[in-house]
Order: structure tokens, then C-alpha cells, then sequence
């Protein structure tokens, strides 16, 4: 139960080091997008390739080349997703969501909040971890595609001031 043999062991170490190292180079080799802040999709693949690392470790079943083969389609299909939604709005709008705004001019708007599952604490703790204590003074909070928060501080010059 706790040990059958060495050569188990030793089988984990050595595919553990040569699947990690594949995924690491492939990752890398993807470029930065790869690693971004991460939406829906970019979640699924991630956990994706954290089942099929954990599966090529520890299942006897599964060779190592079947592994780095799962792990090049994963990522090859999450480049070509994201190259897509860059080239065309459907694929986009498909994989990631919409920013939403969540508070105008001081004023939450509640059925934004309720649609995103947001609450008032959420985005007043947002515009704090932001250095604004008061809400008065937050000319629109946004809930961005990634989960953030992103908060607008209100302008201090006047409304009749025009450039010129």
C-alpha cells in the first residue's frame, strides 16, 4: 500500500522530470500569450495539461511519448483558438467574455452586478486595493475578462475646461 518497488519510483522521477521539461519547452515555445492572465478557456487548458501531466506520471499505462504528444495538442489547440479569436470577432466573442461595467459615476449598476454574480463589497474592496477610499470619487469600475477589477478614478478638472 505505501510501497511496491523502487522501479515505480524511479519511473515517476524520470518521466516526471522529461514530461515537466516537455511541457515547460512547449509552453515557452507558444510564446507569452500562452501564459497570460487567464480566461475561461485559457482555465480549461491549464487543467487540461495538469490531468494529462499527472496521468503520464503516474499511470503505467500511458508512455511518455504518449504524453508530450497530448501535451503539443493541447497547446497547438489553445494557439490556434487564440490566433483565431485575434483574426475573426465570432471566435473571439466565442472564447472570451465581454468587460463589463459594474459601477458609473459613484453608481453601482445592479442588474451588471447580479448578471456577473458581483457583490457592492467586491467592487468597493477593488477601488481600495487601488487607493480610493470613497466611491464618490470613481468615475466607472469594470469587471474585465480575465476576473479583475479595473477602476477608473473620477477627473478633478472641471467639467467646463476644453482643450484647445
Amino acid at each position: 500500500m505505501f510501497f511496491d518497488n523502487w522501479t515505480g519510483l524511479l519511473r515517476v522521477v524520470v518521466v516526471g522530470i522529461l514530461a515537466y521539461t516537455a511541457l515547460v519547452l512547449l509552453l515557452r515555445v507558444t510564446g507569452k500569450r500562452t501564459l497570460s492572465k487567464m480566461n475561461a478557456f485559457d482555465l480549461i487548458v491549464t487543467v487540461a495539461l495538469g490531468s494529462t501531466l499527472a496521468t503520464v506520471l503516474l499511470s503505467k499505462d500511458v508512455a511518455l511519448a504518449e504524453g508530450i504528444t497530448a501535451f503539443a495538442l493541447l497547446v497547438l489547440l489553445q494557439y490556434a483558438i487564440t490566433w483565431l479569436s485575434v483574426r475573426s470577432d465570432r471566435v473571439r466573442s466565442f472564447v472570451k467574455a465581454e468587460p463589463c461595467l459594474l459601477l458609473s459615476d459613484g453608481r453601482f449598476l445592479h442588474a451588471a452586478m447580479r448578471r456577473e454574480r458581483v457583490t457592492e463589497d467586491e467592487v468597493q474592496a477593488a477601488a481600495r486595493a487601488q487607493g480610493i477610499a470613497s466611491l464618490d470619487d470613481v468615475a466607472a469600475a469594470v469587471l474585465e475578462t480575465d476576473g479583475s477589477f479595473s477602476v477608473i478614478r473620477r477627473t478633478t478638472n472641471s467639467a467646463g475646461s476644453s482643450a484647445g
